[in-house]
């Protein structure tokens, strides 16, 4: 028989409803806005503050309750409004070319592929790869070679392998002497040849890609390239994109461009030296809350670079601060040549590493670590003063500067 009383055990039932809703007993921590922010102090070392912003992200990106936010985001990459207008004509040139072309119609195919590729040319900052511009080229070669102009066939031939080495014809589009005359010229002494092309840019440091592929940060020298067309693209957050289609030769050759910064980075880049000034000492000011709120973060590394007197070394200083108050909450210093025979990135990621643990008091929770047994040490912990080249400071009365006395490796 049911019994209508109430139950004798009313805690139980309290325990039922903590268990079946837990979130309501242990609410998720609050996930902080985070972001990498490096300033060159010179124009020696404006070519490394990407560099270092991708590779302290890289570090960032481990832990959890973090929200990170890149440059390209917090800045973004202004497309190429003209570029990609181009880029709408030409596909639209490519559609009416392919019909020609399908049709053997191969004096107009030729005409239309023409002004076709031409608008391809202009539109590059909005391509991310050849796309249709390599079938648009491999038919203007074979519409040559169908009008008996043999000789411009091969030079359009040497761009398309130039442009895409691997790119597949459709062997029931093109004809059978076509197919031969390609595979002819892939295999010719032109093929073979290669050139040397340069780019810089103002400021340096832009990412560089060519036929779609990442190459690096300029300046940057694209070494041994075929002969040929090929897609250069330059991005760097805060500036619009820039595209062109350039020419290699077996003579070295070189392009500086000037790229366009947004009117949103230009407001940044005036604060630049000011909040550089405050990322040395031990609390920000009205530069660093400034930005937190124009950028709406609540944490950032911020980075200050600049070159030594011996010039072909840099230091880099980095600081975690919370934006809001102002308050450094770990600092660290470091002094690089080059690329350290490729190790740059591993330090950059340890001095963040350690920046994050020390100013999170020990609770900043990576998602993964990797199995490097020195995963998060510098190498230079157990060090003495004397081991790491520093004097004592013992008795001595500091001037207030937080890194008076400090050669950049004291906590290592």
């Amino acid at each position: 028989m049911k019994s209508n009383s109430p139950s004798r055990w009313p805690g139980v039932a309290l325990l039922a409803m903590v268990l079946a809703f837990p979130a309501l007993s242990a609410p998720p921590p609050k996930t902080k806005r985070i972001s990498a922010l490096v300033i060159p102090m010179d124009k020696g070392t404006e070519q490394s503050t990407l560099r270092f912003e991708e590779y302290m992200n890289s570090a960032l990106e481990e832990y959890q309750g973090f929200d990170l936010k890149t440059s390209d985001e917090l800045f973004g990459v202004a497309p190429d409004e003209d570029a990609a207008a181009s880029l709408k004509r030409a596909e639209q040139g490519f559609a009416e070319s392919k019909t020609s072309f399908d049709a053997r119609n191969y004096e107009d195919a030729e005409r239309k592929l023409r002004a076709t590729i031409k608008e391809y040319g202009k539109a590059v900052a909005a391509m991310k790869s050849c796309g249709s511009l390599c079938d648009a080229v491999a038919m203007y070669a074979a519409s040559l070679q169908a009008r008996g102009e043999a000789e411009e066939a091969k030079i359009a031939i040497l761009d398309l392998l130039a442009l895409a080495p691997t790119h597949e014809l459709d062997r029931k589009r093109y004809p059978q002497n076509f197919l031969a005359l390609k595979a002819q010229v892939a295999t010719g002494r032109n093929a073979q040849l290669r050139g040397n092309f340069t780019v810089k840019t103002k400021p340096a440091g832009a990412r560089v890609y060519l036929d779609g592929e990442f190459q690096g940060y300029a300046p940057f020298t694209l070494q041994t390239l075929p002969v040929g067309k090929h897609l250069l693209r330059v991005e760097r957050p805060g500036f619009r994109q820039f595209g062109a289609m350039i020419e290699v030769t077996p003579e070295d050759q070189e392009l500086t461009q000037e790229l366009i910064a947004t009117s949103g980075y230009q407001a940044f880049d005036g604060l630049m030296d000011r909040l550089a000034g405050e990322a040395m000492k031990d609390k920000g000011g009205s530069t660093m809350s400034s930005v937190a709120t124009s950028l709406k973060l609540d944490r950032a590394i911020i980075g200050v670079v600049r070159e030594l007197e011996a010039g072909d070394k840099s230091e880099l200083i980095l600081g975690y601060f919370d934006l809001k108050s102002g308050k450094r909450l770990a600092v660290r210093s470091a002094t690089f040549q080059g690329e350290e025979y490729g190790q740059l990135k591993g330090e950059v990621v340890r001095m963040v590493t350690y920046l994050v643990n020390s100013g999170e008091g020990g609770g900043g929770e990576k998602v993964s670590r990797t199995g490097d047994p020195l995963d998060g040490r510098q190498g230079t912990e157990d060090w003495s003063s004397e081991d790491r080249g520093g004097k004592s400071t013992k008795g001595k009365k500091g001037s207030g500067d937080p890194l008076e006395g400090r050669n950049g490796m004291e906590d290592w």
